[in-house]
């Protein structure tokens, strides 16, 4: 991968994701084998690019995200492990495991969110589900042209609970939000892109360095007024977000959603949450 530049460059480099800055451009690298999975290692090292956010932001102005797992960017939440770590626990304790780990989630998400810096998202292949809600996080998304977004929870009773139905309908409306849950399709990123999803669409695997060029781009604005500019543009639907969790929580604790669950990670396809 060519560097960010020639200056001065710090990095930290974590199991399923590492970071680095320099020259006014913090680059997040999702590389979690085989689908970039957010089970709880990630979490955790997302949550230390979160607390790393403050001193990150006194000499950065952007922040791009991508994956360099061939797979794409990412297949959403590690089913596999929340199921393992729910089997082994009563129902009562499941419950309080499962919305402490939601929570965990979406203070990462949150902290992405509301950053003074400019984030950036360079998308290519799957876009799903806690991925995709990664993504809507982001302030610019910019998209290879084979990437494919998708919410698939429904297929498995569940909704999305990373965050992402208060941020889709803050970026594209209910119409988009209801198309996308209540039917499971894929949008593709030319259909991405004219729904405003998708700021900027590239050729295959051009995604980051479109990204990085745009990073580039906006250190030179001024932070203070790129700042005050999104806090103004992007409010944060807080409520939504708190219901989001209890409405997870509730419809996770069903027999329905543990025979899904079941049969998903009992299934020997190479990607069973593809559509």
């Amino acid at each position: 991968r060519p560097p960010l530049g020639g200056g001065p460059c710090t990095s930290v480099a974590g199991e399923p994701l590492s970071w680095r800055s320099g020259e006014g451009v913090v680059e997040v690298e999702l590389h979690r084998e085989p689908a970039n999975e957010i089970g709880s290692t990630t979490l955790a090292e997302l949550e230390r690019l979160a607390a790393a956010l403050p001193a990150l932001e006194r000499d950065a102005a952007a922040l791009v995200v991508h994956s360099s797992i061939a797979a794409g960017f990412s297949a959403g939440a590690d089913l596999r492990e929340l199921h393992r770590r729910a089997a082994d626990l009563p129902r009562r304790q499941r419950g309080a495991e499962l919305r402490s780990f939601l929570e965990r989630v979406h203070v990462v998400m949150r902290a992405l969110d509301e950053s003074p810096l400019t984030t950036i998202a360079a998308l290519e292949g799957v876009v799903f589900g806690g991925g995709f809600e990664l993504a809507l996080t982001c302030d610019i998304r910019i998209a290879g042209r084979l990437a494919r977004f998708c919410f698939p929870e429904l297929r498995l009773g569940l909704i999305p609970g990373f965050g992402g139905v208060p941020r889709l309908r803050r970026d594209v409306g209910t119409a988009v939000v209801l198309d996308l849950l209540l039917t499971g399709r894929s949008l593709n990123a030319a259909r991405a892109h004219a729904l405003g999803l998708v700021a900027q669409l590239t050729g295959a695997g051009d995604a980051r360095r479109a990204a990085l060029a745009t990073a580039h781009q906006i250190t030179r604005l001024d932070r203070t007024a790129a700042a005050a500019a999104k806090r103004f543009a992007k409010p944060i639907p807080a409520e939504e977000l708190a219901r989001e969790i209890d409405l997870f929580c509730e419809l996770f604790d069903r027999p329905a959603v543990e025979a899904a669950l079941e049969r998903f990670v009992s299934s020997e396809e190479v990607l069973p949450y593809l559509p």
